[in-house]
């Protein structure tokens, strides 16, 4: 660890996180800010030492999964699975000695709720827990909860030396009928993240039952984001504004145009052997470019894999197909999905805002500049160029490319 900066207050947020619920999530985060944490650990519980996980949990990878679609995005977070992997119950303090093994000169700060913190000397080793660890505890402003919460924390600095912070947040607690019940109502997005949300539909987890194939389409977006890595989230959604801008210019159905857009990177954030796998899933055989140009890849398994899974009509399997290489002989709505994606609103290259303007004037046009834009791009930095990309220049501009 020579020469690498080690974190000097390290947050610790423990839980079954059955599902992650935005109010845990964004609370931990507040308090990091607050206490000025260097690193916050979100550590998922393999078995919980106070009570049993309820009939119908995920899975201990579902959960894992759950939490990396909440927390990625946050700086300085970071998932554990250090519990999940550990055999018998799950004891925290097990996990601090892990933790105070590899960062031996950080603080550490044990974050939870009020109802964990009233309990604290019931915990496995509670003494040396207390003093290891320093405990933060979440105000949800209930009747009497911040004089309590004082209370309790001037027993452990009496008695155990134990300096304890209140910090004032409202984490939800929420129940799998309550989410069940969300979905029904719409207000999901009370208790949950869209990418978490997106995901318990994909999985049809704690009883949701949805038809993949006739989502609305803030179902389908929060589907598409269960897909993606943080970062990528604002690019799709930008896509799909874009998309919607050049449907409604050109006459493409706007609908599709959503649909495509949202789910053009699909597969985006898979490394080469998983998108391998998925090429032999579906049976697709690939040219020699193809298998070895990661970044060719997503735009054909992400086609099937939505028509597969969500059920795209042809016409929006297509334009995902297409968005990255184009094809001689476009479609108006492979047209719009190519460009969406090229001129979107977080795009920031040399020559955007003209491309961005051609859009809406000459759509061939702008299509024709976008693959010259592509081809340069490539030839400048000494990659070969997707024969499809070629034979789609040549098309728009009225000749057949010769191989």
């Amino acid at each position: 660890m020579d020469g690498i900066i080690q974190p000097k207050k390290i947050g610790i947020f423990g839980g079954t996180f059955n599902p992650p619920h935005a109010g845990h999530i964004l609370s931990a985060r507040a308090a990091a800010e607050q206490l000025g944490i260097d690193l916050l650990f979100f550590v998922p519980t393999g078995m919980p030492p106070h009570k049993s996980l309820p009939e119908g949990t995920p899975t201990a990878q579902e959960r894992l999964e759950m939490l990396h679609l909440a927390v990625d995005g946050i700086p300085n977070a970071k998932v554990l699975d250090l519990e999940l992997k550990r055999e018998g119950k799950s004891y925290t303090i097990d996990t601090i000695r892990t933790l105070q093994g590899e960062y031996p000169h950080a603080m550490f700060y044990l974050m939870m709720g009020t109802d964990m913190f009233q309990t604290l000397e019931t915990w496995q080793e509670h003494e040396s827990l207390l003093s290891l660890v320093c405990p933060v505890v979440f105000n949800r402003g209930e009747q009497g909860e911040t004089e309590r919460n004082a209370k309790y924390a001037a027993r452990l600095k009496e008695k155990y030396g134990t300096n304890s912070i209140c910090i004032n947040a409202e984490p939800l607690v929420i129940s799998s009928t309550d989410l069940r019940q969300a979905t029904e109502d719409g207000t999901w997005n009370k208790f949950v993240f869209s990418s978490v949300y997106g995901y318990i539909l994909r999985k049809q987890l704690y009883g949701v039952q949805k038809d993949l194939k006739h989502l609305s389409m803030e179902e389908l977006r929060a589907v598409a984001c269960s897909f993606l890595k943080a970062k990528r989230v604002s690019h799709v959604l930008g896509t799909e504004r874009a998309a919607i801008a050049l449907a409604e210019r050109w006459g493409a159905v706007k609908e599709d145009a959503q649909v495509a857009a949202l789910l053009h990177d699909c597969t985006k954030r898979l490394e080469m052997e998983e998108q391998l796998k998925l090429c032999e899933k579906y049976g697709i055989v690939l040219d020699k470019l193809e298998q070895k140009t990661l970044k060719l890849l997503h735009a054909i398994t992400g086609a099937e894999v939505g028509r597969d899974v969500l059920g795209v009509s042809d016409a929006i399997y297509t334009a995902i197909r297409w968005h990255t290489t184009g094809r001689a002989n476009m479609s108006l709505l492979e047209k719009t999905i190519y460009l969406a994606d090229f001129i979107e609103e977080n795009r920031d290259f040399s020559g955007v805002e003209s491309l961005r303007t051609l859009a809406f004037e000459d759509l061939d046009e702008a299509m024709l500049l976008g693959l010259n834009m592509t081809i340069e791009e490539m030839n400048e930095r000494g990659n070969p160029v997707h024969f499809r990309t070629l034979e789609a220049r040549d098309w728009l501009k009225g000749t057949k490319h010769e191989c």
